[in-house]
């Protein structure tokens, strides 16, 4: 089946950037001059994908506000004649069809894809987390889909990490089955002695069989629901694939990983690059 359907998650506090993120939804937090949850909207449309279905909690009204039409605001850059601006933000608008549903508690993000049960239906969808933005030439999750095309059945995104720094991730031990797919025998959310450094990213596509394992999934590690802890649970009925993506990752849920992404995005901006380049050249380091 197609997999035309996308769950973001995006019911967390973000209090890793606290106090920016009293207010403001960290989904919101500005990439160079869009927001992060912007980034992994567009990825989604780039892969083909044809409906987001966005998990919100308390305090997430900005994120529908941005997706949504802003009729007073297009009037008046239409009246002024910023035409160009008023493309950019008629595009937006224009994205993709958005649902959204509430997860009420914090649970975890295996309680947060549950949240989305009655909205995806029957059939395959991705998972993006938006803290995990993906630089890539073919985008991440268009590579994935090439994946699920031909084994149909559940894709891990993965990529290597330092053995230093997998204790930070869920990680997989796996058999190389092609270039780039393995197939996974098992997984370990932030392992102290871990089977191997390839480690899961924000990218997942998962079959409807989820929903049950999800389901029979008790709290794990955090007192949390852990979507890893399910998809141990769905290996027992099917299998499940790896797939290591090509491109650069960042992690813009940490602090360093958010400044890196906005240095590394802005030098790719032809109107920016020249005089960042010099600033960063010129500074005493």
């Amino acid at each position: 089946m197609k997999v035309r359907k996308a769950v973001f998650p995006a019911a967390g506090f973000g209090t890793r950037f606290l106090p920016a993120t009293k207010a403001i939804p960290k989904e919101m937090l500005p990439l160079v001059d869009k927001p992060l949850i912007q980034y992994t909207v567009e990825e989604a449309k780039a892969s083909g994908i044809e409906e987001i279905i966005i998990v919100t909690g308390m305090g997430k009204s900005a994120i529908e506000d941005h997706f949504d039409t802003s009729f007073e605001l297009e009037l008046l850059l239409k009246e002024k004649g910023k035409r160009q601006t008023l493309g950019a933000i008629e595009e937006v608008s224009e994205l993709m069809h958005f649902a959204y549903t509430r997860q009420k508690k914090p649970m975890g993000l295996g309680h947060a894809v549950l949240c989305a049960k009655n909205l995806v239906g029957n059939e395959p969808f991705a998972v993006f987390l938006g803290d995990d933005i993906i630089d890539a030439r073919v985008p991440a999750m268009k590579q994935m889909l090439r994946v699920f095309k031909k084994y149909s059945s559940s894709i891990l995104a993965v990529q290597r990490v330092p053995k230093s720094q997998a204790h930070l991730y869920g990680i997989i031990k796996a058999e190389k089955v092609s270039p780039r797919v393995y197939r996974v025998l098992d997984l370990v959310e932030k392992p102290k002695r871990p089977p191997s450094n390839l480690a899961i990213i924000g990218r997942y596509i998962l079959t409807p069989e989820i929903f049950d394992a999800l389901e029979g999934t008790g709290p794990g590690r955090g007192g949390e629901i852990q979507l890893t802890d399910a998809v141990k649970g769905l290996m027992k009925k099917q299998t499940v694939y790896a797939y290591e993506f090509e491109g650069e990752r960042f992690d813009a849920g940490d602090k360093i990983g958010f400044l890196k992404a906005n240095v590394a995005l802005a030098l790719k901006r032809p109107e920016m690059r020249a005089e960042l380049k010099r600033f960063l050249k010129g500074l005493n380091l």
